[in-house]
């Protein structure tokens, strides 16, 4: 964690791989020898083998002027402040770690620049609020003591520091004991990244900053240290050690998580996704509990169901017309009972309720995380920073100067060397040209799966020993093609957007991020979702009636939904596409494939010619540890596997009730799989602070709005909760279900079928003169037979009414929680004033203490003069303020302001 000499902190590390021309070896042992030491006080080194000794080939030639660039960028840094240290070049090829550490009066002078706000001398304590509000406090916390992680921070989360600005100015205000521990690991390895990010190189083409230089492949990898390994045998305790023990196993997954030490170390940017996740988490309880009463519910009502009684019912004796052409006979409607029995589980009234629930708690989870954020914005000292200057992206000033060469002939001025929307117009219309064909291509697979359903259902159907399960099969065989279908289509989409969003040459790297996020978002959106939205919404549509089927292909009819309704099928497709992606992406994707990649890059070391160290391998230092973890790429996947979840659950929430207890049980192994990943398998991330999750916001606000919607059409459209309720009301002889199965059954004369369609083979004891088919149409012997019917009509008028009626009511109901909820908790903009008038009050006296020790020297100096100078200074203070007025006249300008 330290220089050789023990004393100065490693603060950030960058590495990069060295090849030699020849076979000039170095002397000195390996790891030892130094070849830069603060800021090059001490012995440089030269190599042997000068660089006119041999002639330069390509890749020498290229070495040599990434060496020379290399110096150049540490000179520039070693000229900022920072001091450089690093070992001997001494073998033919290997890694250099050049390890930075950060002086006091640089990290003074950047944390005044950066005005990152640090603690005070002046505590005080939170208030709880009322004696009700603190008894019932005190009771939670006694209650939830075995939940919480034992760390420093949750001990005593009552009293405050007051912060403030760093400023070299008034450093009488903060309780500086050490300045080596002032400014904690993550803050100084911050610090260090804003250095090397606006550092310039003018041998790498003027590049700025470390990220260019990555780009250019001068440097391999930049990253902070962990503060020492997780797993270390003895007592002595670090950060990471400390979120290993209390956060990152399994074995602590029913504790709180310590949010506080995570923004600590992380920053935060993660600390903010971890209380997110934690919070939805939390929120998936309650509605995973009415899920399963819901549930449950349509289990003891199910013998009460009278639909599915009649269903069941042999004496009826439903004669259904053929469900395919030629090879399928009649067959009874009673044969579908089970079918009927497992739909009324998900299509009960309690459904409906439910998805008003859903809808509601969609919106009391992002009013609550609004809260959230905003008493971690006080706590974490956020409320009030300003966002950071970004500096460009590296592409992005490649493709300006490649811009601005191509017209120096045309003496272009300085204000044109930006990019405009004529330069981006290519990479615009590639976008949405190749957005435009992976949504086509989505609803071509969408199509080609149908097209499967269709001939294997046929092909099964010629043969008897397969006839009867052919619903079954062809459905979980669909749903599993579905599923790998996504699975490899949402890596390669998340490819896709990467590379339209770096054809686009965003300027910085937040608008990067969010062009990124929209467009793998959008494409996994429909790769995920349009599977389901075909069998909620189209399947069974548009299948004609008897005697004018619609045909996909020749013979190949278009595919009906099962006598009990699409609802079980979108039951059983949701279910297996949204566990088949959350069991597998977290097992293969998440745990598996880190792994691989981990044994690969140690084989390659192990097998790197030059490479092995005996006596260094024993005891590796810290940066040689951390450089053989996987490199931190964002929060992008995690977020985004989280936001698919969440449409899960609240867009088809009403055919699946189920779906938040599944997404529950996935969050609690989730988290902690993420914590690992954090603690263990990836190099430390530089701390980023930002006040809000920023763009998922949005996207989740918009997924909860779209969910009223979904689920509106789910209800009117894909259950029957609508043709029962018209049904009971309306035509219900004694206002019962009794006679609503007869009631939805339309009569077909099955003389007027097509040449050629007829049953071959009947197995029917009787002749049979009319069959039945689920429709609301007129009778062969009406005046208008097979047109649709008076009840057709009122039914799709009630659901367009029940559609506009759940809308608006629900979206009103959500206005109105978000309304009631406030988005800045009441105790926060309390504290967050007193707060303000607290430091204004701790500046005042730490000014008039200040005052009282540069006035008493003064005034001991004054009063060894004789009375002719101190009558000469009494009759010219009339002309001109003193000096401790015009103080305490600043004072009080101050306090004004």
């Amino acid at each position: 964690m330290h220089f050789h000499d023990n004393q100065r902190k490693v603060d950030y590390v960058l590495a990069y791989h060295y090849r030699k021309r020849g076979a000039h070896l170095g002397h000195g042992s390996p790891g030892h020898s130094l070849a830069v030491i603060s800021n090059g006080e001490t012995g440089k080194e030269r190599q042997a083998g000068g660089p006119g000794d041999i002639e330069l080939g390509p890749l020498d030639a290229l070495e040599e002027q990434r060496r020379e660039q290399r110096e150049e960028f540490e000179s520039n840094l070693m000229a900022a402040g920072l001091e450089l240290e690093k070992d001997l070049e001494s073998k033919n090829q290997g890694s250099v770690f050049v390890r930075i550490h950060a002086p006091w009066q640089v990290l003074a002078r950047e944390a005044e620049f950066l005005k990152i706000k640090v603690p005070t001398k002046k505590m005080y304590e939170i208030k709880a609020g009322g004696s009700i509000a603190k008894k019932f406090n005190a009771v939670l916390q006694k209650l939830s003591s075995p939940l919480q992680p034992k760390v420093p921070e949750h001990s005593n989360n009552r009293m405050k520091n007051l912060s403030y600005p760093f400023s070299r100015e008034k450093m009488y205000l903060y309780n500086i004991q050490e300045k080596d521990s002032f400014f904690d690991n993550a803050t100084r390895s911050r610090i260090v990244h804003e250095i090397l990010k606006r550092t310039a190189c003018s041998r790498a083409n003027n590049t700025m900053g470390i990220n260019s230089l990555i780009a250019n492949n001068i440097y391999e990898a930049a990253y902070p240290l962990h503060d020492g390994e997780y797993d270390s045998p003895g007592d002595d305790m670090n950060d990471r050690k400390l979120l290993y023990q209390e956060w990152a196993r399994y074995g602590v997954f029913y504790k709180f998580q310590p949010i506080d030490l995570i923004r600590k170390y992380f920053g935060e940017k993660i600390g903010l996704y971890f209380a997110w996740l934690g919070l939805y988490t939390s929120f998936l309880i309650p509605s995973s509990v009415i899920g399963v009463i819901v549930f449950l519910y349509g289990c003891a009502t199910i013998e009460e169901d009278i639909p599915s009684k009649e269903m069941c019912d042999q004496q009826n004796a439903f004669t259904m017309c053929p469900l395919c052409d030629k090879s399928c006979d009649y067959w009874n409607l009673s044969s579908a009972c089970g079918t009927a029995r497992a739909s009324h589980l998900f299509d009960n009234p309690a459904t409906v309720f439910f998805s008003i629930f859903m809808a509601l708690w969609a919106t009391m989870f992002l009013e609550n995380w609004k809260r959230l954020q905003m008493r971690l914005g006080y706590f974490w000292d956020l409320t009030g920073i300003e966002e950071e200057e970004e500096h460009s992206r590296p592409e992005y000033e490649t493709k300006v100067r490649e811009k601005m060469l191509k017209e120096n002939d045309k003496s272009v001025d300085d204000d044109e060397d930006k990019l405009t929307w004529k330069d981006r117009f290519p990479g615009y219309l590639m976008n949405f040209a190749s957005i435009l064909f992976m949504i086509t291509l989505t609803f071509s697979i969408v199509f080609g799966v149908i097209v499967y359903r269709i001939t294997t259902a046929a092909a099964l159907s010629l043969n008897k020993a397969t006839r009867s399960n052919v619903r079954v099969t062809v459905t979980a065989t669909a749903v599993i093609i579905n599923l790998v279908v996504i699975l490899i289509l949402d890596e390669i989409y998340g490819a896709v957007a990467k590379w339209l969003t770096k054809i686009e040459v965003p300027k910085t790297e937040q608008t990067f991020e969010e062009r990124l996020i929209l467009k793998a978002f959008l494409l996994k959106f429909v790769n995920a979702y349009s599977p389901i939205f075909y069998v909620a919404f189209f399947k069974g549509r548009f299948v004609g009636r008897p005697g004018s089927y619609v045909y996909v292909f020749d013979g190949y009819r278009m595919e009906e939904c099962a006598p009990g309704g699409c609802l079980m099928e979108l039951c059983i497709q949701l279910s297996i596409i949204m566990l088949g992606k959350q069991l597998i992406q977290n097992n293969i994707f998440e745990i598996g494939v880190p792994k691989l990649k981990k044994l690969f890059r140690k084989l390659k070391d192990e097998t790197e010619p030059g490479e092995a160290d005996p006596e260094h391998s024993k005891h590796p230092e810290q940066w040689d540890l951390d450089y053989s973890l996987e490199p931190y790429t964002g929060l992008t996947p995690e977020y985004m596997e989280m936001i698919i979840q969440f449409g899960f659950v609240t867009l088809f929430v009403a055919s699946f009730p189920l779906a938040p207890v599944f997404a529950l049980l996935n969050n609690v192994i989730e988290v902690r799989l993420d914590a690992k990943k954090f603690v263990t398998e990836l190099r430390r991330p530089d701390a980023v602070r930002t006040k809000d999750i920023g763009i998922w916001f949005d996207i989740l606000s918009g997924i909860g709005k779209f969910s009223v919607i979904i689920n509106a059409f789910v209800i009117a459209v894909t259950s029957d909760f609508i043709p029962r309720l018209v049904y009971q009301y309306s035509y219900s002889h004694n206002g019962t279900l009794h006679g609503f199965v007869n009631h939805t059954l339309s009569f077909f004369n099955v003389s007027q079928l097509k040449e050629g369609t007829q049953p071959e083979n009947s197995q029917f004891d009787q002749e049979v003169q009319f069959c039945r088919f689920k429709d609301y149409r007129e009778p062969p012997w009406a005046p208008n037979p097979y047109e649709f019917s008076k009840q057709y009509w009122s039914v799709l008028s009630a659901r367009l009414a029940f559609v506009i009626i759940f809308q608006n009511l629900v979206m009103f109901m959500s206005v109105l929680v978000d309304w009631m909820i406030p988005d800045i908790p009441t105790d926060i903009s309390d504290q967050i004033k007193k707060e303000k008038s607290l430091l204004v009050d701790f500046f005042l006296k730490e000014e008039h203490e200040k005052l009282k020790l540069t006035d008493e020297p003064a005034q001991r100096s004054q009063g060894g003069g004789d009375r002719s100078r101190r009558s000469r200074a009494t009759s010219s203070a009339p002309s001109g303020p003193s000096p401790t007025g015009s103080r305490a006249s600043s004072a009080s300008q101050h306090t004004n302001v």
